[in-house]
Order: structure tokens, then sequence, then C-alpha cells
């Protein structure tokens, strides 16, 4: 499924077949999970995508060729993050944070991803797939599982922990951090009862709307729902000391709030991407837990329809796209 350009619906083609480089492996793609970053791709909010465009980078499938100097073998099943390439010699990549990487490339974006059959990927930057999961239930650990589980620690210690948005990141996030020892309390789009249901039944010890107040204070909270306004709703139900976790690509613009909102030594940050040190720490992580995953499955063909659903907050879990059908 190929993007023209921002703002058109994806589109069927046939692409060559990619054949992969040195470094580089080849994937028969299994299962592809959809993000809201692909969202944000689609409807032109993040700039400059490779055009047109193979999105994707919730990626599981299994390895049918390798170029030079690849020592994955063929017939193993991996998985593709956003993460795709680094240059591993900026000060960010040198200092451990090649999340940052000055020339960083993401998958899905600045290379193409895995809507289609078959993916080449940077084999540096993937990732075995956890013993117990389909390639349908593993796909999701791949961003949602990544991006949630960086944000967590850098929610710090936090006992009572707020996550606001109970989509595909937190349902899995949640999960972890009750098998912390965290308490989680969920927040969801008005008249959300789905959510709160799913929340509720993964250990949240309260669900409700995202304007509500939570019965007590927050220690951290986690904002995955792209809508700057929750920035000022979060703070007001942290206790001194809070943290408030951005921890999507894109959002919308925060509005002016009080000083006092921030005081007493709260503290607003944002997450970008992931390592790879994430990686191999959730997926080493998540079958011991264990983590389930909770999907919705789509042909290929109905990836605009999955797109859709998820602009509209009609996704209990998370999306994924099915390529064995």
């Amino acid at each position: 499924m190929v993007l023209d350009s921002p703002g058109t619906p994806l589109r069927e083609a046939e692409l060559q077949e990619p054949e992969p480089g040195p470094g580089q492996l080849r994937l028969r793609v299994e299962a592809s999970a959809v993000c809201r970053t692909d969202l944000h791709i689609v409807d032109g909010e993040l700039p400059d995508p490779k055009l047109p465009l193979v999105l994707g980078h919730q990626i599981v499938g299994v390895v049918d060729e390798v170029g030079e100097g690849v020592e994955v073998e063929p017939g193993s099943r991996v998985g593709v993050p956003w993460l795709g390439w680094t240059d591993g010699d900026c000060r960010f990549c040198q200092s451990g944070r090649e999340n940052l990487c000055d020339n960083a490339r993401f998958t899905g974006y600045h290379v193409d991803g895995g809507y289609a059959e078959a993916v080449v990927a940077d084999a540096r930057f993937c990732f075995p797939v956890p013993e117990g999961y389909s390639s349908l239930h593993a796909a999701p650990l791949f961003c949602a599982g990544l991006i949630g589980y960086r944000a967590l620690r850098l929610a710090g210690d936090a006992t009572r922990l707020g996550l606001y948005g109970f989509g595909s990141s937190a349902h899995l996030i949640a999960q972890v951090a009750r098998w912390q020892g965290r308490r989680v309390f969920a927040f969801t789009r008005e008249g959300d009862t789905e959510g709160q249901a799913l929340a509720r039944s993964l250990g949240a010890e309260w669900a409700g709307a995202s304007g509500e107040r939570p019965p007590e204070l927050l220690d951290a909270a986690i904002i995955f729902a792209p809508v700057g306004s929750l920035v000022p709703v979060a703070l007001r139900a942290l206790e001194k000391g809070g943290v408030v976790v951005c921890a999507g690509i894109h959002m919308s613009d925060i509005p002016s709030f009080a000083y006092e909102l921030l005081w007493e030594e709260r503290a607003v940050r944002s997450v970008a991407n992931l390592t790879r040190q994430d990686g191999e720490e959730l997926l080493e992580l998540a079958p011991r837990v264990p983590v389930e995953t909770h999907v919705e499955v789509f042909a290929l063909e109905d990836a605009t329809e999955a797109l859709d659903r998820l602009r509209a907050g009609r996704i209990n879990g998370s999306a994924v796209l099915d390529l064995t059908r």
C-alpha cells in the first residue's frame, strides 16, 4: 500500500521486489501494526516523508534473504521498529542516545516500511521475536511497546501512574507497570466505556474520562494522546515533584497555563524515538510479565480503513495488518 502524498488515500500497487544490500536483510512480512505515527504522516503532520512511501514500522516477518555481512539466518522471525538507521558517529550516538541521532532514518518514513509483502531493513536494528508470540500479537511490541517502555522509564519510580489515552501503547505498558508494582490510573476519551473496561481488565484500579480528576494525586502521568490541552490537565493531577511525559511524536499546541501548575518541582518532558537497548530490555521483559497484546486484525488492502478507525478512536488495543491472508 503506497502513499503518494499526504492527505490522499493509500493505493494498492505492484512494486519491484526489494533486494538487500550489505548489512541488510529482507523479510517476508507476516504482520504490520498500525501506529498513530502512520496517521500523522498520512495527514501531513510530519514533514518531508519519502514519497511515494510504503508506511509501517511495527513489522514482523521471516527472513528470506540477507546481504553481505549479515549473520541472521534465513528462516528467522524478526521484528523491525521505527528506528531504522543511525550514523553511529554523531555526539548523540557516541553518548548512548542514538534515538536523537542527527542523521537517523526511520522505517515507514524515510525508508519503505511494512505495509507490503516484503521489506528490506538494516539488520543491526532488527530484533528476534520473543517466544510465545504470534506475528500478529508481536507486531505492536515494536513501537507501541517500545515507545511506551521508554516513556515509562522516563516517568522514574512513580508509584501512582496516570496514562492519558488508553490505546495501543498504554494497554501494553499498563501491564508492565502493574507487574512492576505500580498503581495505574487510566484516562480515555469521554464515553469510551470499552477502553475503560479494557484498562480495568489489565489492572488499572481506576479508569475515567481525560477531563476527570483521579481519586488521588499522581506521581507521574504519560500522555499518549496527541492532544496538547492534556498537558495542563495532567499537571493539575500531579503530586509535588511529579512529571508529565509526552510520549507522542506529534502533539497539538499546548495551551498556556498558570505557573502554579508547574511550581513545586513538577516537570514536563518528551520522549523521542527509541534505542536498541530499549528494544532489548522490553522484548526480554514482555514474555516474563507476560504482556498480552489485544489486536484488531485487518487485511493489507484495508489499511486505509484501519487508519480511519484509529483517527476516530475506534480501535480497542492495537490495529494490525495481516499479510498472511
